[in-house]
């Protein structure tokens, strides 16, 4: 059943309905708390289905089977150490911590046996089993349950930190609402949004999410933007700008024209790269569960000979003895704490990235960005706003100019390019009569067409000069970006345009040169126009007049120095670069469909002061699952070592794993917490 969603002025859902409330397998439907929930991608009514509050409640659930278990095992103590009755003895005594043991055991011998049948023969959940069945073999029964008691205990907490390490990405998944409001016949009617057609006008109510794509036909409106880009300040649009799904109308009904279908929207794809974040590995979590994979079959050997060499070697052998410290070699070794926190170290990561507007496509480039030496960035767009706006126009005084910048105009019309805005904001509207004929767009020097049977060219310098062009005028001694304009092989004149640098340029580059990492501008600019901003802004490196195979090359020789390399850019235009470096960092992930396929990391808000926080999650992310590492090893080493020699027992045993386990999950999940700026 679909559900349509209220939404205040921060984002946060208003009301939520029973139907709402259920959980399944698939992890279809998700409550957050008591009080409102989140639908996680499409229901599938053929799903196996089963109700689970994961709020207050759904908490104590988890616990029951441990909680039931602590009691009887506490009474069982009890009994042995304090009232000592007769009857509590024998096979009396057996059956009653049978039981206790059950509510904690039966799940994971269980799953022990599944995961054999699945061909997964040495897992954490056949060690624990062997450990503890072993205890009950050799008498130990308190110390036997115990084992699997804080064994389960963790799993909870596991399952719990895990939950919390997803619930900033899955936060994303619940920006589509299921239905919109459309316009038919001027009357509103609810329909599914993936049904809608492009052309569509959808009518928005205050506090309701856009469920598409479109272009705004009201006047203006407010729009809470933070669930796409982490910008909590409302963005006001304009008539005629383009709304992405996941917007929350703020104000008034405003009316919106579908341009985008369902599956194609911007948030479509964002909640697609999103669902397959993990599926890219660290290197350091593929290793580990490669580790764990060897290390268990050879824990398991080790075990079989504590028992069976000490027969040939020690006197008064008594296999009660070294079986004994055989189970606790097992319970150490448990290779749980690896395998659950280093993988939940790194979505961890991507979690807190996604929380800042930041969205990695694995974690094997949270561990790339940590390592960053040089961040390579294009200019317009990147370090400055991209809009444009014409500031003089130069032209020979025996020239019509109103008849040359409208054939300019018509011609710039047929570009995607910001210069192509700021020349039709200055000249007004497009006159569609004048006759343009092979029109031709030439990479990184400009456009060329036929007007009247004579030749239009508007681009650089480069232009002029490929068709032999001269020019009376040095390009250099001009500090803006200058568009030069020739008409039936005369040089005509020249535009001159100019970009805003970002508000946060600067402390982008403060902060990138606090993480000694070096800066480069490469940009299709004019050389002086990227000079002027790079210096203004204390970057290391500026190149200019860069064609896109120039770029290349610079990634090249910085590449050459074995140095990592983060490309910062659109992810369209400059596509070789993106792919030759080690990360692709798009910026504009709500304004480019490609450059969501094509990077590494897509920066949702265009803010380039995201890069260093980017930097800083995979620092933080890295150290993070070392210190784990270090920790798992560390004790599991000291205390395999006591146990093999007997003096250590299985309360030691259960530290080395379960507690070390929790430690490293809860130190694992801290990333978080942690606040990036």
């Amino acid at each position: 059943m679909a559900h349509k969603h209220i939404y205040d002025v921060q984002g946060k859902q208003l009301c939520c309905t029973e139907e709402e409330k259920i959980y399944t397998k698939a992890g279809v439907r998700h409550i957050i708390d008591d009080t409102c929930c989140s639908i996680n991608g499409n229901a599938n009514q053929n799903d196996n289905k089963q109700v689970e509050f994961v709020g207050k409640s759904s908490v104590i659930k988890m616990f029951l089977p441990s909680i039931i278990s602590l009691v009887l095992l506490l009474i069982a103590i009890y009994f042995d150490n304090v009232l000592k009755p007769e009857w509590f003895k024998g096979w009396t005594r057996s059956v009653y911590y049978a039981v206790v043991y059950l509510p904690v055991g039966f799940p994971v011998v269980k799953e022990a046996f599944e995961s054999i049948g699945k061909g997964e023969i040495f897992s954490e959940f056949l060690l624990m089993s062997i450990a503890t069945i072993g205890a009950f073999a050799i008498g130990e029964y308190p110390e036997g349950v115990a084992v699997m008691l804080f064994y389960s205990i963790g799993e909870v907490f596991q399952t719990l930190a895990v939950r919390k390490a997803k619930a900033n990405i899955k936060s994303l998944l619940d920006q589509r609402p299921d239905e919109v409001t459309i316009l038919q016949d001027n009357q509103p009617k609810v329909v599914k949004a993936e049904a809608v057609s492009i052309g569509t006008i959808i009518q928005l109510k205050p506090g309701e999410k856009l469920g598409l794509d479109g272009e705004l036909l009201s006047e203006t409106a407010s729009f809470n933007t933070a669930a796409l880009t982490g910008e909590s300040k409302p963005d006001t649009k304009s008539k005629g700008e383009t709304v992405l799904a996941g917007m929350i109308n703020l104000n008034t009904i405003t009316q919106v024209k579908v341009t985008t279908a369902y599956t194609d929207s911007k948030l479509s794809k964002i909640l697609e790269l999103v669902q397959n974040a993990t599926s890219q590995k660290a290197p350091t979590e593929l290793f580990i569960r490669k580790f764990a994979k060897i290390y268990t079959p050879i824990v398991v050997l080790l075990a079989i000979l504590i028992i069976a060499l000490p027969y040939f070697f020690v006197e008064n052998y008594v296999l009660s003895q070294w079986l004994y410290r055989a189970l606790i070699f097992l319970v150490i070794s448990c290779p749980c704490a690896l395998v659950i926190s280093i993988p939940l170290g790194y979505f961890g990561g991507i979690g807190a990235a996604s929380k800042n507007g930041i969205l990695f496509k694995g974690s094997n480039f949270l561990d790339v960005l940590a390592n960053i030496k040089n961040v390579v960035m294009d200019k317009t767009g990147t370090m400055t706003e991209g809009v444009f706006k014409v500031q003089e126009v130069v032209f020979r005084n025996e020239l019509n100019q109103t008849e040359i910048l409208q054939m300019v105009n018509t011609l710039e019309s047929h570009s995607t390019h910001p210069i192509a805005s700021a020349i039709q904001q200055y000249v007004g509207v497009v006159d569609n009569n004048i006759p343009l004929q092979n029109v031709e767009e030439i990479a990184g020097q400009g456009l060329k067409a036929n007007v009247n049977g004579k030749e239009l060219l508007i681009g650089n310098f480069k232009l002029m000069n490929k068709f032999s062009i001269s020019y009376d005028i040095d390009p250099n001694s001009i500090v803006y970006t200058v568009i030069a304009v020739a008409y039936d092989k005369k040089f005509v004149g020249y535009i001159t345009i100019a970009d805003s640098i970002k508000e946060d340029a600067q402390i982008t580059i403060d902060k990138l040169k606090s993480l000694n990492v070096t800066t480069t501008m490469l940009s299709g600019d004019k050389s002086t126009v990227v000079k002027f901003v790079a210096e203004k802004l204390g970057v290391n490196n500026a190149f200019g007049d860069l064609l896109p195979e120039d770029k290349v090359n610079r990634i090249q020789e910085i590449k050459a120095k074995n140095e990592t390399v983060a490309f910062v850019g659109d992810g369209v235009n400059d596509a070789p670069v993106v792919a030759l470096s080690d990360v692709g960092i798009a910026m504009g992930g709500l304004g480019s469909d490609a450059t969501i396929e094509t990077a590494d990391v897509v920066i949702q808000d265009d803010k380039p002061s995201k890069i260093p926080i980017a930097i800083n999650i995979g620092k933080q992310t890295k150290r993070i699952v070392w210190q784990n590492i270090t920790l798992a090893f560390g004790v599991k080493a000291i205390v395999l070592i006591l146990g093999a020699g007997g003096l250590a027992t299985m309360w030691e045993a259960v530290f080395a794993d379960v507690g070390v386990a929790l430690l490293a999950i809860l130190n694992a999940v801290r990333i978080q917490r942690m606040r990036f700026v």
